[in-house]
């Protein structure tokens, strides 16, 4: 089987790919760059951009079936940005498997789709967690969009599902940790509110797991129970957010945050930061964002049922073990002895 994954190269296509690569697929990835580790998998590597129709269209040719995990992260930077990573990219991404006759899509996605403010969400599921209204970040909105023409796409000639992952961690993470990390070590770290807010998150290789099962459940099958449908995926243990985010420091060796930030502080700031940066000549991205700001300080956390469900998806590395194993991994690289 010839499977194509966008965005190869990141955290979670990487991880995708190898468990394809390891059930002998030939495996495809379209990404920006370059990446020895996919390189050394036996991937082949097709570079372009993700907003180029032509591009994707044509990289498509002879795949059996996809999996969409290229995005424009984050929560700063330009709407056209956004868009064209991630709207205009799906569009893409959907054409190509229509033109092509791929069968299936697995999209990833965002739990962030239904974010609402302040607003707790607490164990919901799917029907239960009605996308938010407005969005006061780019990211989430554009998921959104991306996630809806997804699900519409979704029909005999290629079945779709959508998979909302939240707050990927673990080993060979060369985002989210590394920027705790400088953060905590520069100390300026803070919990807004009081930390005690319980929220989700997956282990790398569960995540991964997940898309394997979806599109398992979904490959030649038009009307599987999870065809056209958009899941929550975690490890299904919601915790405090202060042990979370602690947690991981530990394990990357770097100190762990115990200053507090009121949260009308930090959304109050946030909305300062976003207006400097958006009239100054300011590099990088906000410290704060009002978006940043509502989630680090609200319960998010979802009801997995339903991938249990419709695809068997079963969470097998617990928090504890993960973390565990992140802080193994992080001694082979160098990194020394956790934090405390």
């Amino acid at each position: 089987m010839r499977v194509m994954v966008t965005g190869g190269g990141g955290f979670l296509g990487r991880a995708i790919c190898a468990r394809l690569v390891e059930r002998g697929c030939e495996v495809l990835s379209y990404s920006r760059g370059e990446y020895p580790e996919l390189r050394a998998m036996g991937v082949r590597q097709l570079r372009g951009d993700i907003a180029s129709f032509s591009d994707v269209t044509a990289a498509f040719a002879d795949v059996d079936a996809a999996f969409h995990v290229a995005a424009k992260a984050g929560a700063w930077g330009s709407f056209h940005d956004y868009f064209d990573a991630n709207v205009r990219g799906t569009w893409n991404v959907i054409a190509a498997c229509r033109m092509n006759r791929v069968r299936t899509l697995v999209h990833t996605s965002t739990p962030s789709v239904a974010h609402r403010g302040t607003r707790p969400v607490t164990g919901a599921n799917e029907e239960g967690a009605p996308l938010a209204e407005r969005y006061k970040a780019w990211y989430p909105a554009t998921k959104r969009v991306a996630e809806e023409h997804v699900l519409a796409a979704n029909g005999n000639a290629l079945s779709t599902v959508a998979l909302r992952p939240r707050l990927i961690w673990g080993p060979g993470d060369n985002h989210l940790l590394p920027r705790l990390a400088e953060r905590a070590r520069a100390g300026r770290l803070k919990f807004v509110g009081d930390g005690l807010n319980l929220v989700d998150t997956t282990y790398i290789d569960n995540a991964a797991q997940a898309h394997l099962n979806a599109f398992d459940a979904l490959h030649d099958k038009p009307g599987a129970p999870c065809a056209g449908k958009a899941y929550f995926i975690s490890n299904g243990e919601p915790k405090p957010i202060g042990d979370i985010l602690n947690g991981l420091l530990r394990a990357v060796g770097a100190p762990t945050v115990t200053r507090l930030m009121p949260f009308r502080v930090a959304y109050y700031a946030g909305a300062l930061l976003e207006l400097g940066y958006s009239i100054l000549p300011l590099k990088g991205e906000p410290p704060m964002t009002r978006f940043l700001a509502e989630q680090l300080s609200t319960a998010h956390y979802y009801d997995i049922g339903a991938a249990r469900r419709d695809f068997g998806y079963q969470p097998k590395v617990s928090t504890l073990e993960g973390l565990r194993q992140l802080t193994n991994w992080w001694r082979k690289q160098g990194g020394g002895a956790p934090g405390t």
